[in-house]
């Protein structure tokens, strides 16, 4: 009598089922493995070794590195790059149109900056930022960027990550998984922020699902001594030999530990122990500021956002990847009253810095391969904010349908406008821009096509730009 459990066409259901059980079994197994290893693709080199090793992205990028200074809270864009003179003839009149906002706001509010035309482009910039703006033909201002929600929380992260919901990898993470590091002895992925963590905390610079080695590093550059600035830099009861001897049982151990399992947290551990002990060595001189000419160190400033601003630079000259600057803990630019009197102050805490960075860059001929980019997750409402009583506080609320970014370095066409608000700078009405088009465009300037950046996990091939994105063309050189 034939064996018919041998033929798949004469085979029963529970057959059918029982010996498909194991294979799906496996086909799932490795699917789980394949999601614990770093995948980048047959165009980038050197993922098979050191996932911290220089990489080559998809072509030739124009930059190389990125410093990114994050205006936390949200400016407004009517007083600082996107002037509305419209706003003056309805001063202190309801607006013609319907501005849906996330609060109830009131008369047009006109800006009480003056702007001014900078440069051979002419491009109008507020009084906020007039250092910067002698710099303006190097920067490509976008005046018509678009988030999803009024919230800080959600635009933070899809600004910083690319999903408003969803844990998902940073654009920094990102860039180091795409790019590696040019300098094992020090982290390829720097978040500073004066005073603490700002609203989300640590998720701004989050690794997500990508291998914890690709996550941001965190300073406070409130602090000048070497050793509060950085934590634990120094051992206070071992030299750096013995320090090295027990690293180097540590990293034995863990090598034992590691060899029946795939795991990419415990590589990002290993690696961490690793970067530690490298630091001590290099980080004492990245962030000491004191090696500087005392010329290059005033065109700075004295506050904390010149000191950052300027181991932002050390860090980048060294071969840090990704750098971003935030203003400061919270969300210090969200300014639901008195915004003169508050934006004014902030603007007066970074435009030196910003302007001195640009020249900075320019002099060591490091801005034509680094990426500069300046913004918030959202921008300001150009009516003015009320209270739960009607009445004014002159300040602005929340408005995610239109704001401004500004880029400049790498790859950048400066003097260059992209899109436009109405005529109040409510809504974006011309060549509107997501952050996942502004994301595109970042990782273009990198060399990467954003669609094939992607990594494998959960069963399905992820990218910073989800199922989204175009690159603006027209500010790329």
């Amino acid at each position: 009598m034939p064996d018919h459990t041998q033929d798949p066409s004469r085979m029963s259901r529970r057959s059918l089922l029982q010996r498909s059980a194991l294979g799906l079994g496996a086909l799932g197994l490795g699917d789980l493995f394949s999601a614990q290893k770093v995948y980048a693709g047959p165009s980038l080199e050197g993922g098979a070794g050191d996932a911290l090793a220089t990489k080559l992205p998809h072509f030739p990028g124009k930059a190389k590195r990125v410093i990114h200074f994050f205006l936390n809270g949200g400016p407004s864009q009517v007083d600082t790059f996107d002037p509305k003179p419209a706003l003056l003839k309805y001063a202190g009149q309801p607006a013609p149109e319907n501005l849906t906002t996330e609060r109830k706001t009131g008369a047009a509010f006109p800006s009480p900056f003056k702007f001014q035309k900078y440069g051979q482009s002419g491009i109008e910039v507020s009084e906020l930022f007039s250092r910067t703006a002698q710099h303006i033909d190097d920067i490509a201002v976008i005046r018509s960027m678009v988030a999803q929600v009024p919230n800080h929380e959600p635009s933070l992260m899809l600004m910083n990550c690319g999903d408003s919901v969803l844990s998902r990898p940073s654009v920094g993470a990102w860039v180091m998984y795409g790019l590696g590091t040019e300098n094992q002895n020090l982290p390829g992925f720097v978040a500073m922020c004066p005073s603490g963590l700002p609203i989300k905390d640590s998720e701004n610079w989050q690794s997500g699902f990508l291998p914890g080695i690709f996550q941001g590093t965190f300073i406070d550059p409130q602090h000048t001594e070497i050793d509060k600035l950085i934590e634990n830099i120094r051992s206070p009861h071992a030299t750096q030999a013995v320090q090295r001897r027990q690293l180097d049982l540590l990293r034995s151990l863990n090598a034992e530990h590691r060899e029946p399992r795939v795991d990419a947290r415990l590589d990002a551990r290993i690696q961490s122990f690793e970067m530690a002990f490298r630091m001590q060595m290099e980080a004492a001189d990245a962030f000491d500021i004191a090696r500087e000419p005392q010329y290059i160190r005033e065109s700075y400033g004295n506050g904390v956002h010149g000191r950052q601003t300027l181991i932002a630079r050390r860090l980048l000259e060294r071969g840090v990847r990704y750098v971003q600057l935030w203003h400061g803990a919270g969300q210090p630019w969200d300014h639901h009253a008195q915004i003169e009197q508050n934006h004014r102050k902030l603007a007066a805490e970074i435009d030196q810095p910003i302007a001195a960075l640009l020249t900075d860059l320019k002099q060591r001929g490091m801005l034509e391969d680094t990426l500069v980019i300046w913004g918030g997750e959202f921008g300001r409402t150009p009516t003015v904010e009320l209270d739960g009583n009607g009445k004014s506080a002159l300040g602005r609320d929340h408005n995610h349908y239109g704001f401004t970014v500004w880029m400049a370095g790498g790859g950048i066409r400066g003097g260059t406008i992209h899109g436009a608000t109405d005529d109040f700078g409510f809504k974006a009405v011309k060549d509107p821009v997501s952050v996942h088009d502004f994301h595109a465009t970042i990782l273009h300037l990198l060399g990467f096509d954003h669609e094939r950046l992607t990594y494998r996990y959960a069963g399905r091939d992820f990218r910073l730009t989800d199922v989204h994105g175009q690159v603006v063309r027209s500010i790329l050189a």
